[in-house]
C-alpha cells in the first residue's frame, strides 16, 4: 500500500470515503467486466467444458473430439467456432486435417484450477 492510500477498516466496520471511492476508482471499466462475463458464459456450457478438458492434453482433430465426447462431428464444430471466437483454442491446419488444441496457458490454467476447485 503505498503512502498516499487510506487502509481498509476492520473486517465488519463500514468503509469510508476514502476506502470506497479507491474501490470504485480501483473496479475495472464496464466493457471489461463485459469482456469478462462473456469469458465465463462460455465457460457456463457442460459440452464446451468437456471440449476443453478433451484438448487439455493434446491437440485433437473434429472426429475425434466427436467421439472422446459422444456428440456429433456438427454439434462440436458449432462449439469449437464459440471457443475459437473467445480465445479459449485455436487450430493448425494439416492438409484437409484440422487440429484444434487450447489457445494458450492461461486456458490450461483457467480449467486445472477450476478442476481443483470443484473437487476440493
Amino acid at each position: 500500500m503505498d503512502q498516499h492510500q487510506t487502509p481498509l477498516p476492520a473486517e465488519g466496520q463500514p468503509l469510508d470515503e476514502a476506502a470506497l471511492r479507491r474501490l470504485q476508482d480501483d473496479l475495472p471499466g464496464d466493457e471489461i467486466l463485459y469482456d469478462l462475463a462473456e469469458l465465463f458464459r462460455v465457460f457456463g456450457d457442460t459440452t464446451r467444458i468437456k471440449i476443453l478438458y478433451a484438448l487439455f492434453e493434446s491437440e485433437l482433430c473434429v472426429n475425434d473430439i466427436a467421439q472422446v465426447i459422444g456428440l456429433s462431428q456438427s454439434a462440436v464444430s458449432h462449439q469449437l467456432r464459440l471457443l475459437k471466437a473467445s480465445k479459449l483454442v485455436k487450430f493448425r491446419r494439416e492438409g484437409k486435417a484440422v487440429y484444434y488444441s487450447l489457445d494458450d496457458e492461461h486456458v490450461r490454467s483457467m480449467i486445472a484450477l477450476g478442476m481443483e476447485h470443484v473437487e476440493e
